[in-house]
């Protein structure tokens, strides 16, 4: 029981089940492009390589022989170009989508840099904290710079006169 909790939990993640809708997706798109390239592109390319059917290229190796029922052998290299052209399109289509994919990640990544450069970040608690006690320092610095003043301020001149005492 324990171990189809745990293969419940591997199949639940965010990253297998991504996977997994990427395999359906380019399986389905290897068969759009096996489609586009036997059905489409070679037909064009025969027609402009004076009607050539690449599908039927080949090398016969044996022939066949229909008294003793035996298939012909042959090297179909043909299909070969076919699979070759395939890869081709699968390959640029994949590059132009991981280039656009990288390019809207960089567009992403300038935006989020200019919002980060208009509003300075929030400073932290401790930032905070240093803050208060700086500008709280500096009150009272300023409270005691101005006392001394006020003691040291001139007074008028007293016009005390010396008293004598005299002892008995």
């Amino acid at each position: 029981m324990k171990i189809l909790g745990e293969f419940r939990e591997f199949i639940s993640r965010g990253n297998v089940i991504d996977l997994a809708v990427g395999v359906i997706i380019g399986a389905a798109f290897g068969k759009i492009v096996s489609t586009l390239v036997e059905g489409v592109i070679m037909p064009v390319v025969g027609l402009m390589t004076t009607g050539v059917d690449f599908s039927q290229l080949k090398v016969v190796l044996k022939p066949a022989n229909a008294l003793l029922k035996q298939t012909e052998v042959a090297i179909k290299y043909g299909d070969f170009i076919n699979a070759i052209v395939q890869f081709v399109i699968v390959g640029a289509t994949v590059f132009f989508l991981v280039k656009t994919v990288n390019m809207l990640r960089r567009l992403t990544a300038r935006q989020e840099q200019a919002q980060a450069a208009e509003t300075p970040p929030a400073p932290t608690l401790t930032e905070a904290l240093l803050m208060e006690i700086r500008d709280s320092l500096r009150a009272q610095s300023a409270k005691a710079a101005q006392a001394p003043k006020a003691a040291q301020a001139p007074k008028a001149p007293s016009q005390k006169r010396p008293t004598s005492r005299k002892s008995a």
